[in-house]
């Protein structure tokens, strides 16, 4: 457990560079990003790349586990911590694709225009699922209720239909080393 891994990011220079992590490191930023997107109420920004190197690591350790001794304790010790990580990895995938289900329109329409400077929420396999999760809703909704509604009554907006992520809720956060000047803003009764 002592190599380390190459996990590819893009710095805003639009270049890429090379960060090294080593296998700690990348399931503390899985872990990270797990509980900041369990805890936020919109969809964040995608990392499929830590997703992609937790799983070629833990294909790893279950070939160094093939050739490890029947009946050692270090095996059956590391077996717990791969699933450990496998239940935190299905977390964290599972709670991206009920946010998805929950508010497909509206993150299918802050994909269409995306802002500047902003990088996409989904990977391209979630946004493949969401278009496909739309499309099917629509033809269920078409094939179960729509076509026994009068003409006029006949079309649905999803984007109005369907909740929009709630901004405005609160969130749980952790300052993980000290900051200096933070700058609260006074509630208005709007904000009460």
């Amino acid at each position: 457990m002592t190599e380390e891994l190459d996990l590819t990011g893009q710095d805003s220079d639009a270049g890429s560079e090379e960060v090294v992590l080593t296998p700690a490191e990348l399931i503390e930023r899985l872990e990270q990003a797990w509980m900041n997107e369990k805890f936020a109420p919109d969809l964040l920004e995608s990392k499929s790349e830590i997703v992609e190197c937790v799983m070629e690591q833990l294909d790893h350790m279950e070939e160094n586990l093939r050739r490890a001794k029947k009946g050692d304790l270090k095996v059956s010790i590391h077996r717990m911590e791969m699933e450990r990580i496998r239940y935190v990895l299905s977390s964290y995938l599972r709670c991206r694709l009920m946010k998805i289900e929950k508010f497909f329109p509206h993150i299918l329409e802050k994909e269409k225009t995306p802002h500047e400077g902003e990088l996409s929420s989904l990977s391209p396999e979630e946004l493949v699922f969401a278009k496909q999760y739309m499309a099917n809703t629509e033809t269920y909704l078409r094939n179960v209720a729509l076509k026994h509604m009068p003409p006029n009554l006949q079309t649905v907006d999803l984007l109005r239909s369907v909740p929009k992520p709630d901004l405005d809720s609160y969130v749980f956060l952790r300052v993980k080393e000290r900051q200096e000047n933070i700058l609260v803003e006074p509630e208005t009764d709007e904000q009460r």
